[in-house]
């Protein structure tokens, strides 16, 4: 119990702050949204706060527990990670053109919220027994090869947002591995063949339209380019302090389509002008840069690289989300992590985070690698 208390006395409560502030301005946001819609609406709101409960209670039983433990699990999470993609592909239910979710009554669970955390702890489990030498054609190939798997299962869904997402996680963790020039030029090459492979191949056509209105604005500014044009108007109309919760027009007279998942940055904006902006960049800035000197302290290379994995996972979905939202991006449907209304979207991203104090809570005592402990001793 000692040390448990020990363990608490080091929470890195700026992290922990960084977090409260992106749920209290989703949650805040998504109930202004609810007020001018139908009673069915706010069971949706209800919904997220379900959500928010779970992944505390997931976020609270992964910061008390050893997260190293979870590297002797990484193959049977990896297996089970395949069958639930496989598994959506045919009883899943479709949704705005996507077959990304399993039906479970009460609540829609979308398992590759759940896929991407498993494939962080995979790439971090492989790459920390090849660390000590140049990463090659060899260990890309090998790390590849689970990423290439979960990749096209999801782009069969299709999800082309979370496929991308997943090569970019597996990228940065490969970088901060030390790849090789010649090896990452050739990469990168390889990735451009894939993209327009996937273009002809894979893409739906919604899916080629939202591409080509991003590069050509007018092309469709009442049908695919509405979404972001709207979300411009409710960026721009918030100013400095916004409208006010459930004031905001675009989000009230349903003008912002997706306005609690896709476009609650836009939400955001309008509702709460260029301080809640402020507010949702500053804590993504804290967020990150917290996780940043954690990097610096840690010892032991799996702890590296679940920090650089999440924070690559967290890191691009935030930048995505809110380019889109700019019009800066395509449209690709990554939530906004903490913020976008979605109980997998927010269960995941706690569980991230519930490693990440873990990691931050035992490296504060030099037990990362020294005095590894387990469940049992943390409840003595």
């Amino acid at each position: 119990m000692r040390l448990t208390s020990r363990l608490f006395s080091s929470v890195d409560w700026l992290l922990v702050l960084s977090v409260f502030v992106l749920v209290v301005l989703g949650l805040s946001a998504q109930y202004g949204i609810t007020l001018a819609q139908e009673s069915a609406a706010l069971s949706i709101f209800t919904k997220q706060l379900v959500a928010l409960l779970v992944g505390l209670l997931a976020a609270l039983v992964l910061a008390l527990s050893n997260y190293r433990q979870l590297q002797s699990y990484v193959r049977s999470l990896y297996v089970f990670g395949t069958a639930l993609l496989l598994g959506v592909l045919f009883f899943g239910v479709t949704r705005r053109g996507t077959t990304g979710w399993f039906d479970v009554g009460i609540v829609d669970l979308q398992p590759v919220e759940f896929v991407k955390l498993i494939l962080i702890l995979t790439l971090a489990s492989m790459l920390s027994r090849r660390t000590h030498h140049r990463i090659g054609w060899r260990e890309v190939i090998i790390t590849g090869i689970p990423v290439g798997v979960y990749a096209f299962l999801v782009m069969l869904q299709p999800d082309v947002g979370s496929a991308a997402l997943m090569i970019g996680i597996w990228v940065f963790m490969l970088l901060m591995a030390g790849m090789d020039r010649k090896v990452m030029l050739v990469s990168v090459i390889g990735a451009v063949t894939l993209m327009m492979v996937s273009w002809l191949l894979l893409f739906q056509d919604f899916q080629k339209e939202r591409v080509l209105t991003f590069l050509e604005p007018e092309r469709d500014p009442l049908g695919v380019g509405y979404n972001v044009h709207q979300a411009r108007i409710a960026i721009g109309s918030g100013r400095l302090w916004g409208k006010g919760l459930g004031f905001g027009s675009q989000s009230q007279l349903q003008y912002l389509p997706e306005a609690q998942t896709d476009f609650i940055f836009a939400a955001i904006a309008e509702e709460f002008g260029f301080i809640g902006v402020l507010l949702v960049l500053g804590a993504f800035f804290l967020f990150l840069r917290r996780q940043w000197l954690l990097l610096l302290r840690v010892r032991d290379d799996f702890s590296a690289f679940l920090i650089v994995g999440i924070a690559s996972m967290i890191g691009i979905q935030m930048a995505v989300n809110i380019g889109m939202n700019l019009g800066l991006v395509p449209v690709t449907g990554l939530p906004l992590p903490f913020v976008s209304y979605g109980g997998s979207s927010l269960v995941s991203s706690f569980m991230a985070f519930g490693i990440l104090v873990s990691i931050s809570m035992r490296t504060q005592h030099g037990i990362a690698v020294d005095n590894p402990l387990d469940t049992d001793s943390l409840i003595a």
